[in-house]
């Protein structure tokens, strides 16, 4: 492979622990020596940064109430995104769902777009974002002038790679781009370290019963484990969820936290914070994971089934391209309650079998997903970028 000598990655902000900070560690270590730009760096947050050199905008340096919020300094990324300097690069690597793909290099300077999705409020999920009429109305005019300049920013990396067709479909109905798909890595050897430690461990986890106040008696649960923000659709499970004799576990964290803690029922609690062995805990003993939204991909998927957990999953969006109907989990095709309600109703029928057949086939496919293949397919793509100059 060639190899460019100096390598920056870019990514919007550096503030939490998902999916796609686990690619963000992968890309540190194929590139150890790669300097980390951000619009700006929670510490506290983002522990798991703690050893990438990074390099934040001007936003940094404002008070917390504009830069931990994404409405407050809405305005301010396009200026600190294009404000970055990378003369010094030969390659830089940008990992954006918005503002970082918008980076200004010289000729001299390769870039490769690591699509996560095109901007969410600006094209595919506009309603989740603006659910008020009156603020609809009174930012409409700016999101429209911020949506032309999304595609204008969209036209200035050299390649583009989507996570998944899904975004490769949107990539190419949005911003005009064709684009190869590399799907995020998966870290079997990792998992599999995961699920040996998880066997040494109460079947199910302290916090569960810690936060069900019970001796810690067996609970057959459902499971989400997602961002809590509006386009996850995680009100749309509390409210189904609450109808249910049945017990749902939230893990994550997001800015509709308290909102859904308030329509949530005595049979839904809500944790953080967890180790992946206490994921992997839950994952190996919920009756399924439930995932209620149009994912971008969708790592979270592949890791419960990994740990025999099957899926039921809105059919649409990355969940198509993984999830296995009937083998390693169920769809449903609309968002609504009473959609998901009638997958659940499928499931209770099937949920033996479906055990059985996620353990069975589970292994096998997300081996497409291996890590290594996905750095192998990302050398390659550089590679090829970098003969071209």
């Amino acid at each position: 492979m060639t190899k460019p000598k100096r390598i920056a990655i870019v990514y919007d902000w550096i503030d939490k622990w998902g999916g796609v900070e686990r690619v963000l560690l992968t890309l540190h270590k194929m590139f150890p020596e790669a300097v980390f730009y951000t619009s700006y760096f929670d510490s506290v947050k983002a522990g798991w940064a703690k050893d990438l050199k990074i390099k934040t905008s001007f936003i940094q340096k404002l008070p917390d109430f504009i830069k931990k919020s994404r409405i407050a300094s809405l305005p301010f990324y396009p200026f600190a995104f294009e404000s970055f300097n990378f003369n010094e690069f030969d390659l830089v690597i940008s990992v954006t769902s918005s503002f970082a793909k918008s980076i200004i290099t010289q000729p001299k300077t390769k870039h490769v777009c690591y699509l996560l999705t095109p901007t969410r409020f600006l094209w595919s999920h506009k309603k989740d974002y603006l659910n008020n009429r009156l603020v609809s109305y009174l930012v409409h005019g700016y999101l429209e002038k911020t949506k032309k300049w999304d595609y204008v920013a969209a036209q200035r990396p050299d390649k583009i790679i989507s996570i998944s067709q899904a975004v490769a479909d949107r990539c190419l109905k949005y911003y005009k781009r064709r684009s190869e798909v590399i799907y995020p890595p998966f870290n079997i050897d990792y998992w599999r370290e995961i699920k040996s430690k998880i066997k040494k461990i109460p079947r199910l986890s302290a916090s569960w019963r810690i936060a069900r106040n019970d001796s810690g008696a067996d609970k057959k649960f459902f499971l989400i484990v997602s961002r809590l923000e509006a386009y996850k659709k995680v009100d749309l499970v509390v409210k189904s969820i609450n109808r249910l004799d049945i017990n749902l576990v939230v893990v994550g964290e997001g800015r509709e936290e308290e909102r859904l803690k308030k329509i949530a029922g005595k049979n839904i609690i809500f944790l953080s914070k967890l180790s992946d062995a206490e994921l992997g805990n839950l994952y190996s003993n919920a009756q399924a994971l439930i995932m209620p939204q149009e994912e971008d991909f969708g790592l979270v998927s592949l890791e419960a089934r990994f740990f025999g957990c099957p899926v039921i999953a809105y059919q649409k969006g990355g969940s198509a391209e993984t999830v296995i109907d009937g083998k390693t989990g169920i769809f449903f095709d609309k968002q609504t309650t009473k959609s998901l309600n009638k997958a659940i109703e499928r499931f209770n029928k099937i949920k033996y079998n479906l055990k059985l057949k996620t353990k069975e086939f589970e292994v096998k496919n997300v081996e497409r997903f291996d890590k290594e293949i996905f750095i192998k397919s990302f050398q390659n793509v550089i590679s090829s970028e970098v003969e071209k100059s």
